[in-house]
């Protein structure tokens, strides 16, 4: 009798143990949790420690100024803002053209800081914003791996996101752009869509709604949600999964977040007008038709189901036709059926460069190249496709839903080198689960060969025991009486059947384990690789946020055999311009400079960085296209003051309006015709030697760009294109000099008065003749009118 009281104690025993391990095992993750936070936070300061605390390139200027409006204006004043210092001389409607997301959650924070009494300023609130949230997208991106493959996965997959290159370069410190916030709520939104998916929660679909809420306010990327989830929804009902659980984390989502993303102005009713959002409603309409017949079939017999059946899929095919009908002859009026130029880019990849080449001529537009894949995810790409098997074993809805992802980000990277930034979330959530997978199969086998002899010494022995106990029990029964003995056969008959049955399932279970356990020493050398592995990332990755991401584009750094040189011209420039021009002065630039003139030269710009009007980027190409005094009529027909120009033939920098001038060319041919490209092409080629065209030649933007440089070294050699300029010696007519930065990388121009020209061909024609009256033919000249 003291084998059953033995047995029983130890069911209390094993089950404190496991709540102590369970236990144990909570407290971990949270810390390895924590420490995933701080290294996602800290990875991202490269930028700050070594060069300054200040705000990167381009667009996150304009969301800086948008910001210091909001904390110094208030939340009312900032949606009624009419700028205008931007796009002179049409303005822009700052409430109702941005998404509000990434200021108001800044904003937010410096108002709660400063509530604290910690007087932190909104620039240091902005540069820190990004690093912040790449530590809640590590912690959702647990959550959404956790969901789908258990914690193991789940650690994983937020200590790869939180160094992956691809995500750092968008959130590095200074690093103030929508997808700062955008990622976070992006992984967030498909975190609660898969526990609504798993829990069925009302609860989780609520919070579904209000996620994707945020993330129509942070990023125009919220397309993709809006289209990924139905793709998932229209799977599991093709595939015979649809559930009640399905139901409910889809069709909250569909209606409350419409409703939602509907109050967001920049949306509005593109949120049930746009082509991108079809798809969700087509979806809605086809999950409510399939949890009808579901229903139906709970409460009819057979014969009145397929009846029914017909009838439903009869009245739902002609609802869908009706609908489909609808849609299409809404969008057939508009030439690109309804969807923006960005998404049709998308979808066919050669549709921006046929057709806006305002879109192609953004570098992160682009289709990435093979490297810059082992650049953006390194060791990640080799890993994806282990993931992805093993998220078959086995399928479930969660595991497709990544499998999915994974499958729509890769072939969205491969259209733009931006969307690279889809595609690191997936990626890591997928090489996560299969470094979990393969760590368990590997530790297992390493336990499961190094206890085989203990176990198997242990089982010899309790088999011994077990059946010495068994004897001893058999013969004190053989006393007992007669009446006790007659039940005696079945009961052994009863444990013999219960072993029998026991015996071979726990032998065919240690079969398995010792069938799918691989050798010890292949198993310990592929854990070595796999930790060889994950060092060499580890060590990628700091070096990508360290050098090649960390560099903020306003300071530009090079290095040589004399040491470190630092570039400041931009600051320079802009400084001047604050310093040296009326408040109300008017500067012309190429697009990509129009935030930064506004947020720090504090001066109204023709064009911007917002890019939502082509025909006024076309007039600024245009006269950048054309000859000078050409260009001088459109300038100041604009009431343009001072033309700014970047040039890099003297440093060797790259990024340089030279560079940038076919686009110029093309965009302002798309929509003034008389300017063509190959006017300033020789037999194919773009050139600035003293083989280009005349038209090249002659242009304001060669013009700004080499007026003197030959001074600099008396040959004018441009480092950037490797060759002696063309036209080295010439003088300006309707433009000056005004300023020009240390290393002339920005050159500043003022347009010449029309009084001073008028006056000096005055003096010119009374030289040549005493007669004070022109000429009929001369007075009876028609002004060229500059446009054409």
């Amino acid at each position: 009798m003291a084998a059953p009281e033995t047995s029983t104690a130890a069911v209390p025993t094993l089950y404190t143990n496991n709540t102590l391990r369970n236990a144990f095992g909570g407290v971990l993750s949270f810390f390895i949790l924590l420490l995933i936070g701080v290294m996602a936070f800290s990875i991202r300061l490269f930028s700050v420690i070594k060069y300054e605390s200040v705000i990167h390139e381009f667009d996150p200027y304009f969301n800086y100024r948008v910001t210091q409006f909001l904390a110094k204006n208030g939340i009312y004043e900032f949606w009624n803002w009419f700028d205008d210092r931007t796009w002179y001389p049409l303005g822009r409607v700052i409430g109702g053209t941005v998404y509000p997301g990434l200021t108001l959650t800044a904003g937010t924070i410096w108002w709660l800081l400063n509530s604290l009494n910690i007087p932190l300023s909104v620039e240091t609130v902005c540069v820190f914003t990004a690093p912040i949230f790449s530590a809640f997208a590590s912690w959702a991106t647990y959550l959404l791996t956790k969901e789908v493959k258990g914690t193991g996965a789940g650690l994983t997959a937020a200590a790869l996101l939180a160094m992956v290159p691809s995500y750092i370069s968008r959130s590095v410190a200074g690093s103030y752009d929508n997808e700062a916030v955008a990622i976070f709520a992006l992984i967030f939104t498909f975190y609660l869509y898969i526990k609504t998916l798993n829990t069925g929660s009302l609860f989780y679909a609520t919070l579904n709604s209000i996620s994707y809420f945020y993330m129509v306010c942070s990023w125009g990327g919220y397309t993709f949600i809006i289209n990924l989830i139905p793709m998932h929804v229209l799977l599991c009902i093709v595939t015979g999964r649809f559930s009640s659980r399905l139901f409910i984390a889809y069709a909250p989502l569909v209606v409350l977040g419409t409703l939602l993303a509907a109050l967001v102005p920049v949306v509005g009713f593109n949120a049930v007008m746009t082509s991108e959002h079809f798809a969700s409603f087509l979806v809605f309409i086809i999950i409510h038709v399939v949890a009808f017949v579901y229903f139906i079939k709970g409460i009819l017999s057979p014969k009145m189901f397929k009846v029914a059946v017909t009838l439903v899929v009869s009245v739902g095919l002609a609802v869908c036709c009706a609908v489909i009908a609808v849609l299409i002859a809404l969008v057939a009026s508009s030439p690109t059926k309804g969807w923006s130029g960005r998404s049709l880019s998308l979808l066919d990849p050669t549709y921006a460069s046929k057709y806006i080449p305002i879109i192609a001529s953004v570098s992160e537009h682009q289709p990435p190249t093979w490297p810059s894949y082992f650049m953006d995810i390194n060791v990640l790409a080799f890993l994806v496709p282990a993931g992805i098997i093993a998220c078959f074993l086995p399928l479930s809805d969660a595991s497709s839903f990544v499998v999915l992802y994974i499958a729509t980000s890769v072939y969205f990277s491969g259209v733009m080198v931006r969307l690279m930034l889809v595609l690191a979330p997936a990626a890591c959530i997928t090489s996560g689960i299969a470094l979990s997978q393969a760590f368990d199969v590997f530790t297992g086998s390493i336990k499961f060969q190094l206890s085989g002899a203990s176990s198997n010494t242990e089982v010899d022995a309790a088999e011994t025991s077990s059946s010495t106990a068994e004897s001893q029990t058999d013969a004190v029964k053989t006393e007992k009486p007669e009446e006790t003995a007659k039940n005696r056969p079945s009961r052994k008959s009863k444990k013999k059947e219960r072993e029998h049955g026991e015996k071979p399932s726990t032998k065919a279970k240690a079969e398995k384990k010792r069938l799918l356990a691989l050798p010890l020493e292949s198993s310990v050398i592929s854990l070595l690789l796999l930790v060889l592995l994950g060092a060499f990332y580890v060590v990628h990755c700091v070096w990508a946020a360290a050098e090649a991401y960390s560099a903020p584009s306003i300071v530009l750094t090079s290095r040589s055999h004399d040491g470190l040189h630092v570039f400041d011209d931009f600051r320079e420039a802009y400084a001047w311009l604050r310093h040296n021009t009326d408040v109300d002065d008017k500067v012309a630039s190429w697009w990509d400079y129009g935030y930064q003139t506004t947020a720090m030269a504090n001066r109204t710009v023709i064009v911007d960085n917002n890019t939502w009007n082509n025909t006024h980027i076309a007039t600024v190409g245009t006269a950048m296209s054309s000859p000078e005094r050409a260009a001088w009529e459109i300038f100041h027909s604009l009431d343009v003051k001072y033309v700014l120009v970047v040039f890099g033939g003297l440093v060797g920098y790259p990024s340089d309006d030279i560079n940038k001038f076919l686009w110029m060319v093309r965009i302002g041919g798309g929509v003034f015709p008389h300017i063509k490209e190959p006017d300033y092409l020789r037999d194919g080629q773009y050139r600035i030697d003293s083989q280009a065209t005349p038209t090249m030649l002659n242009c304001l933007m060669y013009k700004l760009s080499y007026y003197r440089f030959v001074e600099t070294d008396g040959k004018g050699f441009d480092r950037v294109r490797q060759t002696e300029i063309g036209k080295k010696y010439f003088k300006l007519t309707h433009f000056e000099e005004a300023f020009t930065t240390h290393h002339w990388m920005v050159r500043i121009y003022k347009l010449k008065p029309p009084k001073n020209r008028i006056r000096g061909k005055t003096k010119k024609s009374k030289s040549k003749t005493s007669s004070t009256t022109s000429s009929p033919k001369r007075s009876g000249t028609k002004k060229k009118n500059p446009w054409q």
